[in-house]
């Protein structure tokens, strides 16, 4: 019986070299006459120990990390094949603390499974909601993700079963699911870490969207910068199509479910649905008016259920379990997990996923470790690059979408990116509004020219010229853009660069007036 040995190719560890250590290992073992199988996987989300090597052994699997080529040779010396003494030997994955205090629902198999084995993921207890759904009728199925209270976790937070539901109720020959795979957030991945490391999940949950509102046809509208997640989910479909999980007579139930996945060209402004739909139907992506929303006009003008790849991931979970059962996680009106990505200045980054209610200093603390580089957290952007800056006074503030919007900051996609005490907030500012200036579609006045002006401001607040008077500029040119932007894009580019403002007001005096410490080399 063949060793298996088990060696990520997710993103990040390819880019660590996983490639090179999976054939260190396969060489090496040849040589030593071991009959070894090399499953590749995903990754389980501790993004600083990759590539993390993982052997099957008697007393479960056994870790090592993070592996170089270099250290292949000793590892196999040590006896890498039965879980042999190492000083990169982590022990059973699950027992790492990062790990073992998380609440793993939608990201259970990710790193455990072969990516594209439909007999792997079916193993691992795949395709069980999706089986319950198809004995269930549509309505009963909308009422459980209804009632399970997921909202979606592109960022809005807006609920699942109210957009299921009215697709479903709407009236037309044709139907579509949209999946907004377009994760373009600074400081996210978990889109991408699902995409490569459990697609099947994905594939189910659209599955079990289509049969309760009625669609036979799929898109995943992927990011241009994910091509290891757009090969995954290409040879997954493909793979569920010939084991009949996907396309005609799905399972048996006489259901049809044709998906693709599609390649963006890079824009982040498609990461608003209806800019993707537009970039779907082969236009330039640009924002829609509304109404009507998608969910009765949307691609190509039929009713279209658009949610992001972790809202769907969540609801065979759910399906499977009854939404009770995912009810119990979380608090107030948030409920279930959150998928957490943990990045920036932090000794351990990766992806935490922890019931809704976790402060974001216990994230920060009890999972990154603090700042990589042992200074004190300054500011931390919570929501991505459209998120507010909040100090060291706000991060027991609870990741619930409620006490975010109190603390006038938002959850967004679950991004959390971390700065010490030498980061200059007046040029977090101006990145924002750059930020904003480069990825515009340019529809609406206040985004297009807001966003530029707001550059060209806060080049004179950081020059010193009359910086009381431009930051008084600035903070009228935020009222324009929030109240006058016909999207996200233009209306909450003013959260990080007011927040900064606020709360950082030591940084917007001009040159010669902060104090920043000098960062240790």
């Amino acid at each position: 019986m063949s060793i298996k040995i088990y060696v990520p190719q997710d993103a990040v560890a390819l880019g660590l070299g996983a490639n090179r250590v999976a054939r260190a290992i396969f060489n090496g073992a040849e040589q030593r006459g071991l009959d070894v199988e090399i499953v590749r996987t995903g990754t389980r989300g501790l993004l600083w120990l990759e590539p993390m090597v993982e052997v099957a052994t008697a007393e479960g699997r056994i870790a090592y990390g993070p592996v170089t080529p270099a250290d292949v040779e000793g590892l196999l010396n040590a006896g890498l094949h039965e879980g042999g003494e190492h000083a990169l030997r982590l022990g059973k994955p699950e027992e790492i603390p990062f790990l073992k205090r998380q609440h793993r629902i939608t990201f259970h198999r990710c790193g455990v499974v072969d990516p594209v084995s439909v007999e792997d993921y079916r193993a691992h207890g795949g395709y069980r909601g999706l089986e319950a759904a198809l004995k269930m009728d549509a309505k009963d199925v909308v009422a459980q993700v209804k009632d399970s209270g997921l909202r979606g976790r592109g960022g809005a937070g807006f609920p699942a079963g109210i957009k299921w539901n009215t697709v479903m109720l709407a009236e037309d020959e044709r139907k579509y699911v949209v999946c907004n795979a377009d994760e373009g957030d600074s400081g996210t991945f978990a889109d991408r870490i699902m995409m490569e490391g459990d697609p099947f999940n994905l594939i189910e949950g659209m599955t079990i969207a289509a049969v309760a509102v009625g669609a036979t046809r799929g898109y995943i509208y992927c990011r241009s910068e994910y091509p290891q997640a757009f090969r995954t989910m290409r040879d997954a479909i493909a793979n569920g199509v010939k084991a009949g999980t996907l396309g005609e007579n799905i399972m048996g139930s006489g259901k049809t479910f044709h998906l693709e996945v599609r390649l963006g060209a890079g824009a982040y402004i498609c990461g608003e649905e209806t800019s993707l739909l537009e970039s779907l139907e082969g236009r330039r992506g640009i924002v829609r008016a509304k109404p009507p929303i998608p969910a009765l006009k949307g691609f190509l003008g039929k009713p279209t259920l658009v949610n992001n790849v972790m809202t769907f991931t969540a609801v065979p979970w759910i399906l499977e379990h009854g939404a009770k059962a995912y009810a119990e996680y979380g608090m107030g009106r948030s409920l279930g997990t959150l998928p957490i990505q943990l990045a920036g200045n932090i000794k351990q980054g990766g992806l935490i996923e922890y019931a809704f209610g976790i402060t974001i200093r216990e994230v920060i603390e009890d999972f990154g470790a603090g700042t990589l580089s042992g200074r004190p957290v300054r500011a931390v952007q919570v929501g991505g690059p459209l998120g507010a800056y909040f100090p060291d006074s706000l991060l027991d503030t609870p990741l619930d979408y409620e006490k975010m919007a109190a603390a006038k900051g938002l959850v967004g996609h679950g991004g959390i990116v971390v700065f010490d005490d030498t980061v200059d907030m007046a040029k977090q500012a101006r990145f924002a509004f750059e930020f904003c200036a480069a990825e515009s579609c340019g529809k609406c006045t206040p985004c297009r020219i807001g966003a530029t002006r707001g550059v060209e401001t806060m080049d004179k607040v950081i020059r010193g010229e009359r910086a009381e008077a431009h930051v008084e500029l600035v903070k009228d040119l935020c009222e324009i853009m929030t109240d006058g932007s016909l999207c996200a894009m233009g209306g909450l580019t003013p959260m990080p660069v007011m927040s900064a403002i606020n709360f950082f007001p030591e940084d917007f005096t001009g040159p010669g007036q902060q104090s920043f410490p000098v960062a240790a080399e």
